[in-house]
């Protein structure tokens, strides 16, 4: 069944930007007018865009193809015989044939992470969550961003290769498919030539 994963903490962040920049928005028309709308909204909605490409729009999907990592400015589908590790040290990075893919949307828990991790969290994890002469990482824990995500990925890849399915990997790509955000790009370029054409105004 294909699985989605997303930032809670981060997407709860955009939306607090979405409701300020409105707010910002309407309390700078009823103060300066259309001309106050033109001369500062710009960068008012240059944030706005900032937020959803950062906080709202990155997310993880799972599915029987592989893994796909829609981060900040490029999508990156990575299919299962390329798949070599899954670390989670400072994100959840996929350790492929093609190099090494960082998820933006599940980064590791802070130093204090550790602390938090019980027997119970610890009992449940993938086989291969335990790194070599380190133990579990704090970005594995179940709590986290970075082990929701890992944990699934580990778990399909895990069937995978037990199965023999990964022996041989043949891959269909010469190169990671990566798909680059170009209307993202192209909008946060405009919105900042705009809000520096606005002060000139």
């Amino acid at each position: 069944m294909p699985t989605t994963y997303r930032s809670a903490a981060s997407r709860v962040l955009a939306a607090a930007i979405f409701v300020i920049s409105a707010v910002g928005l309407l309390a700078l028309c009823i103060e300066d007018g259309v001309a106050g709308l033109l001369r500062y909204g710009w960068w008012v909605l240059l944030v706005v865009a900032l937020a959803w490409a950062l906080f709202w729009n990155p997310r993880i999907d799972v599915d029987a193809s592989g893994v796909v990592l829609v981060n900040v400015f490029r999508t990156i589908r990575l299919p299962w015989p390329s798949i070599q590790d899954i670390d989670t040290k400072w994100s959840l990075t996929l350790k492929t044939a093609y190099g090494s893919f960082g998820a933006w949307a599940a980064p590791a828990p802070g130093r204090h992470g550790a602390e938090r991790l019980t027997e119970q969290d610890l009992r449940h994890l993938p086989t291969s969550s335990a790194d070599a002469g380190q133990g579990i990482r704090p970005g594995d824990s179940p709590t986290s961003p970075s082990g929701q995500a890992a944990g699934t990925i580990r778990e399909t890849w895990e069937a995978l290769r037990d199965a023999g399915h990964l022996d041989n990997p043949r891959l269909e790509f010469e190169r990671a498919p990566v798909t680059w955000h170009v209307v993202t790009l192209l909008g946060l370029v405009g919105l900042a030539a705009l809000s520096i054409a606005g002060l000139l105004l």
